[in-house]
């Protein structure tokens, strides 16, 4: 078995252990201690992994970190865990405390759910504020696994991981400023764009003007490559001979000049309105699903009163079907074995990983 489906595994196994972990050291036990052994180390070997490893800070004797990865009798890597419930960020400063008193470059905070490494990119001999990696092992990505890859004991090298240390960490910053750049344009940003097309003075009353108009512009431009996306995909699906339940939302022309935000697509009769928050719960059931059915199989269509997910793009084998038409009243609706709805109510899309299991077994019906 590959690194890749390893870490799968794992993924999956956080996503059925999770809610039945009432103690940290149970945290420890189910979720973390397979994590070490993902990446190639013998947990059960103190020349190798040490639990309780001691960090003398200042004055303070014998403080312990949770665990320390050991090469050539020296650590590595240390590791602090939590509950799975525990909010990381309350505790990233009793890491930076061990770190700083240790020879190790790298530092693993997680709950079990989530681990965040930290090295000294900013500042050598001081663990940096922010996580140079951040892994969500419920939104486990192809490029992240890659990256975990590196702290396998078969390829861990310093320098190597290092070198795309830093890369991870400015790149996974810009994207943050992007976002909120996308979302609420500053003025430094909204200037910057301004003076390139308008050769007035910048008043405040132009500044409130471009503030929207880059608000729009912004978000024009990223539904237009959400939806050229969107084609390209759906271009390399096979089509069955049978027939469609309601045509794959493909815009023929760019969004409509009345653009609403977090509409990714509008049909020309303006029935059909694809919304950023369908994809997402589209996304949502790909990685529910993605460890025992090909995420090529999984597929979308849109119709006007409810958003589908098929396997194979076939009618005849639905996932679930979503109603989001009234915000206040949000719908999943699951299949029974004779493909009868099973509704259900959501708060928020992270409600749709309530149901994994009922959408595991829907999907395993048509393999």
């Amino acid at each position: 078995m590959d690194f890749k489906d390893i870490m799968l595994q794992l993924s999956e196994r956080v996503g059925k252990l999770k809610d039945s972990l009432s103690t940290e050291e149970a945290t420890k036990t189910a979720l973390v201690l397979p994590f070490i052994q993902a990446l190639g180390y013998d947990v059960f070997n103190p020349l190798e992994v040490v639990p309780e490893y001691t960090c003398d800070i200042g004055t303070k004797k014998g403080e312990k970190i949770d665990y320390a990865i050991l090469q050539n009798g020296k650590p590595i890597i240390l590791i602090e865990c939590k509950h799975c419930k525990d909010d990381l960020s309350v505790h990233e400063g009793q890491l930076l405390r061990y770190f700083h008193v240790s020879n190790s470059k790298f530092g693993i905070l997680t709950n079990g759910l989530i681990f965040r490494f930290y090295t000294d990119i900013d500042t050598p001999n001081k663990m940096d504020e922010k996580p140079f990696l951040d892994v969500n092992m419920f939104d486990l990505r192809d490029n992240q696994i890659e990256e975990l890859k590196k702290f396998h004991k078969s390829y861990f090298n310093i320098e190597s991981i290092l070198e795309s240390a830093s890369e991870l960490k400015y790149t996974s910053e810009l994207k943050n400023l992007f976002a909120k750049e996308f979302l609420t344009p500053s003025p430094d940003f909204v200037k910057y764009f301004a003076r390139q097309i308008y050769d007035g003075v910048i008043t405040v009353k132009v500044l409130d003007v471009f503030t929207e108009l880059t608000k729009k512009s912004l978000n024009g431009y990223l539904t237009d490559r959400i939806t050229e996306r969107l084609k390209s995909a759906i271009k390399t699906q096979e089509k069955g001979g049978e027939q469609k339940e309601e045509s794959q939302p493909l815009p023929q022309a760019a969004v409509p000049q009345q653009f609403q935000e977090g509409v990714v697509y509008i049909s020309d009769d303006g029935k059909i309105v694809t919304t950023q928050e369908k994809i997402e719960a589209f996304y949502i059931i790909r990685s529910i699903l993605r460890h025992d059915i090909s995420i090529d199989r999984i597929t979308y269509r849109d119709a006007e009163n409810y958003f589908s997910v098929f396997i194979d793009d076939s009618n005849r084998k639905p996932v679930c079907r979503f109603y989001f038409k009234n915000p206040e009243n949000k719908i999943i609706a699951l299949m029974d074995e004779n493909k009868k709805e099973l509704r259900n109510k959501i708060s928020t899309l992270d409600n749709i990983y309530a149901h994994s299991e009922h959408l595991i077994n829907t999907a395993k019906r048509y393999l």
